[in-house]
């Protein structure tokens, strides 16, 4: 067996509703095709492949992160992001890596899970 890529990360939700919107107003995923799996929740798409499944109907673990600290996603118009998360009251964490100088911002969806966005050097620091 090799593994080929990644496929997909899951989410618990217990704010269906609030945790699709984040990813689709703050990240632009698109929600997509679920199959009926016969359980609350959705599937978020980037450029036509599933790479985000959330999951309602579900107790969620006391300490939300659980083993998994974060996901990362590889993104684009930094000072875009940082006003919507402001705009919706959304707190962050941004820096920038020593030597390669990527911006790494860091941030929580509605349901405790860290998500860190990962921006080109050359994009200017938001206002």
């Amino acid at each position: 067996m090799t593994v080929t890529g990644m496929n997909h990360f899951t989410v618990l939700a217990d704010q269906l509703e609030q945790t699709v919107d984040f990813y689709k107003e703050i990240l632009q995923l698109e929600e997509g095709y679920r199959p009926p799996l016969g359980f609350p929740g959705a599937w978020m798409y980037i450029g036509g492949a599933a790479i985000l499944h959330i999951i309602a109907g579900r107790p969620l673990p006391e300490d939300r992160a659980g083993v998994l600290d974060h996901m990362a996603f590889s993104a684009t118009g930094l000072s875009a992001i940082v006003e919507k998360l402001k705009s919706r009251g959304i707190e962050y964490t941004l820096r920038q890596q020593k030597e390669s100088n990527t911006w790494q911002l860091f941030c929580f969806d509605p349901s405790g899970a860290k998500v860190e966005l990962d921006f080109d050097p050359s994009e200017p620091a938001p206002a």
